[in-house]
């Protein structure tokens, strides 16, 4: 159909790569859908994306390092808490990590850094590091300019395994291979020489946000394509006092192993190879990575990049993510909007990513076990984040990776006993809090994905629903919040600074809820009671006096004395995580109508909703009120509201600029906002399979689904005067993913005024 076939790839390699300062092509140079794609955004004000390269939902990524060794950093990995690799604002550059994350809140992968120079060799990354010019990207693409050696460096990526393109002046030059460093806080590795131009090992990674038992090896297999005049090691020594340190001339320092190629391993390692280069030699380097053992980095390698130069990989990981993009096609808007649009597309389309190998192997979930799959097992499931809207637009767009993901979260749960909460290749984090994967696999089961597992899924959400406390991973404070219907301040943290009760309970209410919805819908009818009866829990949180849900004691009054506003900007505050009460008061999806009325009333809750946004007390970056603006239109004649809000957030928080995401992307989920958005519709509550309508950006969008192509159109400028549905008046504004995808054309005519 609309979708760009590798038959064309040859014409990609041809077409220009641009991007840098926020910016992206010329309109007349935009003949792909790629070319709206400014990797940029969201690479400051801690979106923590990355310009680096990468294929569509792919294990490996190829990414700029520039968050340490050099004072000129505004963000320093060492200074602060940082959890990428790079930042848009800093300077110094000292390498290409291998395997990162995307729009994440802690520090985690970015290691095997890869770096050329020139000159005498320094293995010291605080005096080899340099500062570049002329940043490019674009999908699939990277490329910069080191000032100090004056060498281009260009990389691109296959979905296992990278390549750089190194481009040395005359002289000496070197490849340095920097295991010691990286973002992860995890320390340790292994190097060994196979042969002079190919070095294999591994490196431990983990501790992501604070759990230091989720830690797993990354092995790798480099091949340098020239033959080194010299090959080595280095390792730092440890610092020695007294007669000893005057024995040992390095000690404190990068010791360089000339002459030993065995096995070499340590805290801080790294190898060298150095070549005489002419003037605008090019160096090729192939990196191949694996989570199950060196021999599978080499099997990726081998597989995925044989036969093929710089050129050639570049091309087709165009290629994939063109073809991913054409899923979606707009006409109308502005440039700019267009970017905003396909970038954040791109965003959301990196994780979850693959974690098993070419021969289908990957490490089992919570085990030193090696298993096999026949199909694609997916890793890095921040749950808490993409349960609320990326889950439902894979499952609109991308039905197929949704399924295999829904396989792979079913794998888990066979494998240790829970399904995933925020896995990460292969260990729990338990991140965030709630049962983020409940919502997920029930609005996909909902909206009509069913070759999957359900009944193994159902046994899943079942165990984590109604196992005591005790012994529960995925709800360790269960017990109050069945006996009470409520979480107490300190029943889970006995500091209430940290405590974060509310957050908890609503997350489970929103749980329970969608459990409900697929008790019901497989018979099971006193489980479904049960449920919904627990997901109503929340109306004990709220207070009228604060007029929002407050924390309570374990003798069920109210916090006191309490500011609502208390949490904000990331702040700790007792019963909230991550935001205040205001952030959370409207947090309750599956039952607006049951909120408003304890409210007071319809007048009564769109007045203190309006006064949320009006008042600046909505937090964009904060996923519980992401879907704020919706709410509006649960309410007859006050749809409005939600078009005018959801327009100016995508103008105030979505650009073209580095800083265009609001905070942190979530992996992705920031961005599935816009593009849901922007399309002019949203599903505004995890596990229900509707979507809440509001006017869209594009005057047309064609989206490909399994049910043929759903087209969106928009007529006129201003507020929806009147919507059809396959030439049928409509006069719902929330409307079921079935019947959307059966009327095939949604038509919104709009005019100026309310």
């Amino acid at each position: 159909m609309k979708r760009i076939l590798l038959t064309y790839t040859l014409a990609f390699i041809l077409l220009p790569v641009y991007g840098g300062e926020g910016g992206s092509s010329p309109a007349e140079k935009k003949s792909l859908l790629i070319d709206y794609v400014d990797p940029f955004i969201g690479t400051t004000n801690f979106g923590t994306t990355n310009p680096g390269a990468i294929c569509p939902n792919g294990m490996m990524s190829v990414v700029p390092f520039n968050v340490m060794g050099s004072s000129e950093n505004k963000y320093d990995k060492d200074a602060r808490w940082w959890s990428t690799p790079y930042e848009h604002t800093n300077c110094f550059f000292t390498g290409y990590a291998h395997v990162n994350l995307s729009g994440v809140g802690c520090p985690e992968l970015g290691s095997l850094l890869l770096m050329p120079t020139t000159g005498e060799l320094n293995v010291d990354y605080k005096e080899y590091g340099s500062k570049y010019k002329d940043e490019q990207a674009s999908p699939g693409y990277y490329s910069n300019y080191l000032t100090k050696y004056n060498v281009k460096t260009e990389v691109s990526a296959t979905p296992r395994t990278s390549i750089a393109r190194f481009t040395f002046p005359k002289g000496k030059s070197h490849i340095l291979l920097n295991l010691g460093e990286g973002l992860t806080n995890e320390s340790g590795a292994m190097l060994r020489r196979v042969s002079d131009c190919e070095v294999e090992g591994m490196k431990l990674l983990g501790t992501f946000c604070y759990n230091p038992q989720a830690v797993f090896p990354i092995y790798f297999v480099m091949r340098v394509k020239k033959t080194p005049v010299t090959t080595g090691y280095w390792k730092k020594q440890r610092p020695m006092t007294g007669v000893e340190a005057e024995w040992d001339p390095d000690q404190g320092k990068y010791k360089l192993y000339t002459r030993y190629g065995k096995e070499i391993a340590g805290d801080d390692v790294g190898t060298y190879f150095s070549f005489d280069t002419e003037e605008g030699e090019q160096v090729e380097v192939q990196m191949g990575v694996s989570f199950v053992s060196i021999e599978n980095a080499r099997l990726n390698l081998d597989r995925e990049q044989e036969g093929r130069n710089f050129e050639q990989i570049h091309a087709e990981a165009r290629a994939k993510w063109n073809d991913d993009l054409s899923r979606i096609t707009v006409e109308g808007g502005t440039d700019a909007q267009k970017t905003v649009f396909y970038t954040a597309l791109y965003h959301l389309l990196i994780h979850p990513n693959i974690l098993q190998d070419v021969n289908g192997e990957y490490p089992a979930m919570e085990s030193d076990k090696i298993l096999t799959t026949q199909g694609n097992r997916y890793t890095v499931f921040s749950l808490w984040d993409t349960c609320r809207n990326l889950h439902q637009l894979l499952t609109l767009v991308y039905p197929d990776r949704q399924r295999e993901m829904l396989r792979s979260m079913t794998g888990m749960y066979e494998e240790w006993g829970w399904l995933p909460k925020w896995e990460l290749y292969g260990r729990e984090t338990f991140t965030m809090e709630g049962d983020p994967a409940i919502p997920v696999i029930v609005d996909s089961w909902m909206k009509g994905l069913r070759d999957f597992d359900v009944a193994k899924a159902y046994e899943a959400m079942r165990k984590s629903a109604t196992t005591p406390g005790a012994q529960n991973r995925m709800r360790p404070d269960l017990d109050p919040y069945i006996e009470k219907g409520y979480i107490p301040l300190g029943f889970y943290a006995k500091d209430l600074a940290g405590d974060t009760s509310v957050s908890h309970a609503l997350e489970y209410y929103m749980a329970d809820a969608a459990l409900s919805l697929l008790a019901d819908s497989l018979g099971h009818g006193d489980d479904a009671r049960l449920f919904r009866a627990r997901s109503l829990g929340y109306k004990r949180y709220y207070s009228p006096e604060s007029g929002t849900l407050r924390p309570l004691h374990p003798d069920g009054t109210f916090l006191s004395p309490f500011d609502p506003k208390a949490g904000e900007n990331f702040t700790a505050a007792p019963g909230f995580h991550e935001g205040s009460a205001w952030n959370y008061t409207f947090y309750v999806p599956h039952d607006v109508e049951g909120l408003a009325k304890l409210m007071g009333g319809r007048r009564k809750f769109i007045d203190k909703l309006q006064m949320v946004f009006d008042e600046g007390l909505y937090d964009p970056a904060n996923e519980p009120d992401i879907a704020y603006a919706y709410l509006f239109s649960r309410f007859r004649g006050e749809e409005w509201r939600t078009q005018r809000e959801t327009r100016r957030l995508l103008e105030r928080y979505f650009t073209t600029a580095p800083d265009g995401i609001p905070g942190n992307d979530d992996t992705g989920t920031m961005s599935a906002w816009a593009v849901f958005t922007m399309l002019g519709l949203y599903p505004d509550c995890p596990g229900e399979p509707y979507y809440t309508l509001t006017s869209p950006t594009f005057d047309r969008a064609e989206i490909d689904t399994e049910r043929g192509t759903l087209v969106i159109e928009k007529h006129g400028e201003g507020y929806i005067d009147r919507m059809t549905l396959g030439d049928k008046p409509l006069k719902n504004y929330r409307i079921l993913h079935d019947d959307l995808l059966k009327g095939g054309k949604l038509t919104f005519e709009l005019q100026t005024g309310k």
